[in-house]
């Protein structure tokens, strides 16, 4: 939401604002209660004469399907709209409708900003795409630092490409990338004050900036969540999930080979497997008692819980070879859990 400042010197402005901000809560009102055409109706004439919170609900409306048909094109064109008027989280959901409509490039700048004021989505497109170089000039450092923060706020995605980069990154580049990711952890706990826009009338309510309900995949996970393999977001799934190429599988260009040549399979039981990377402690271990019991193969293993920074990441072993953590892996999928064979 803008943030605001109240002027004597403003308040006719104020008044005349009044209106438009009436309209725009009665729309949100009658979303909430399932009435998507009379939100859209509210908010339509409001959009077009340069309301950016109601630009930004009309971007909402189209993105999900609510009181018309789904159109990331016009979605996109109505978080530009507001984008361009400043509204963060339009910037926000600009940048990630812009990537998936595959302006890729033309995203990047919008990503970048959005990513450095903590959003999970955009610091994982930012990351891959700092990792393999891809659209911008490889930074291993940064690439880890930044999923670092994406994972540790839930993002599964994020999670399974962090245990990726381990296999690749160098450990000096990894401890960078952490000092990094704790910097950016407290840069994004500082207040940061927006132009001021408007002025709210007294005692008018103050305008909303958001659609509510808001169905966006969650910043930070609930307790009841589970392992990071799991959807993130509520169904119906927002069309706006950015799906970037993978960390390691990216086509285009190559994954980056790694430094040092791959172990070969060993008997010396140096195996384990990964089974999800979580923000707090107890979720790891709540999710191995659970797991211990529905997959025979993790009977007798031990389980570990390797600090990266704020995450924690939730692995089982010793295994004897890269054919038994495969076999293990296998199993604990058809339980409906993650699962990564490593050799660390």
């Amino acid at each position: 939401m803008r943030n605001t400042l109240v002027s004597l010197i403003a308040l006719p402005l104020a008044l005349l604002a009044t209106p438009a901000a009436a309209d725009v809560k009665a729309g949100v009102d009658a979303w909430s209660k399932g009435n998507y055409a009379a939100a859209i109706k509210a908010w339509r004439p409001l959009a077009i004469s340069g309301d950016a919170d109601a630009q930004f609900n009309m971007g909402q409306a189209y993105k999900l399907g609510r009181g018309v048909a789904v159109d990331l094109l016009q979605a996109e064109d109505w978080y530009r709209k507001a984008a361009l008027q400043g509204h963060l989280q339009a910037e926000d959901n600009y940048g990630l409708v812009q990537f998936q409509n595959g302006n890729r490039q033309q995203a990047m700048p919008w990503i970048e900003k959005s990513a450095a004021r903590g959003e999970p989505r955009s610091q994982y497109i930012l990351g891959t795409a700092l990792f393999n170089g891809d659209m911008i000039t490889k930074d291993w450092v940064r690439a880890y630092a930044l999923m670092t923060r994406a994972s540790a706020a839930g993002l599964a995605p994020a999670s399974a490409s962090l245990a990726q980069m381990d296999r690749y990154i160098p450990i000096d580049q990894r401890q960078k990338g952490l000092a990094m990711a704790r910097n950016l952890e407290l840069a994004a706990a500082k207040p940061v004050l927006a132009p001021v826009t408007s002025v709210p009338a007294r005692p008018a309510p103050v305008r909303p900036s958001v659609v509510k309900p808001v169905e966006l995949p969650p910043s930070t996970p609930s307790a009841a969540d589970p392992v990071d393999m799991a959807p993130i977001e509520p169904a119906p799934a927002p069309v706006v999930t950015p799906k970037p190429k993978p960390v390691v599988a990216a086509p285009k260009p190559p994954a980056p080979k790694p430094s040092v040549a791959k172990p070969a399979d060993v008997t010396g039981k140096s195996w384990r497997v990964q089974l999800g990377a979580f923000g707090e402690e107890s979720r790891a271990r709540a999710l191995f008692s659970s797991l211990e019991k529905r997959v025979d193969g993790l009977s007798g293993l031990t389980p570990y819980l390797v600090k990266a920074g704020a995450v924690t990441r939730l692995q089982a072993g010793p295994i004897a070879s890269a054919a038994a953590a495969d076999k293990l892996c296998a199993q604990v999928k058809a339980a409906g859990n993650g699962c990564l064979p490593l050799n660390p």
